[in-house]
């Protein structure tokens, strides 16, 4: 006899956050960052500054970020706990460049932030939900693809869109096939307030 009573549900779920922030982006912030001085990184370029959301000119954009922060620790993690941004830093992608896939090592939430217009055809940010090298592929029928399966998933930037999501998820962003250049600023987060509890001895305040 065929099974007729079943059903799928999720035990997890890796959420991401997409915001509009074009509220606290100027122009003349857009002409700051893109004239930062970039060096260059593993496939693409990145901005000697480090730490660019320290930089008074990009305060809004900083204050932005923190709110959308704000949002996903409680809404999103559901904790009482703050989440701040660490580190932070542009990147530019030039024709026919890519960037690898990757995740953020000493961070709870990393972000992307795209502040001015984006190429076209725009490279898409790729998730990938396997985090570690693969003995075996399993990869579902693509008519059978769903979100309990699909080994990546994709997110496509536009202007003013700020994406949150863990730092552990590996991700890449595909080949820039326009002859524009690909702008963008990432960033790092971690944790600050008390963790764990007196009374069990697990107590952490950071």
């Amino acid at each position: 006899m065929a099974i007729s009573d079943y059903e799928i549900q999720p035990l997890f779920a890796e959420p991401y956050l997409r915001a509009d922030i074009g509220h606290a982006i100027s122009d003349e912030q857009v002409k700051y960052i893109k004239s930062l001085k970039m060096v260059t990184n593993r496939d693409n370029l990145i901005s000697e500054n480090l730490y660019i959301f320290e930089e008074p000119e990009l305060l809004s954009i900083k204050v932005a970020v923190q709110e959308a922060l704000d949002l996903f620790a409680s809404e999103v993690m559901g904790i009482k706990q703050k989440l701040y941004v660490t580190q932070s830093w542009a990147l530019t992608n030039n024709p026919n460049v890519s960037m690898h896939g990757h995740s953020h090592s000493n961070s709870l939430i990393s972000g992307s932030l795209y502040y001015c217009d984006m190429p076209s055809p725009v490279a898409n940010m790729i998730f990938d939900r396997h985090k570690t090298y693969q003995q075996l592929e399993i990869n579902p029928e693509r008519d059978k693809q769903n979100i309990y399966n699909t080994p990546l998933n994709v997110l496509t930037p536009k202007k003013n869109a700020l994406f949150l999501f863990s730092s552990g998820v590996q991700h890449f962003v595909e080949t820039n096939s326009s002859n524009q250049l690909r702008h963008s600023i990432a960033f790092n987060t971690f944790i600050k307030g008390k963790l764990g509890s007196y009374r069990d001895v697990s107590e952490l305040t950071l």
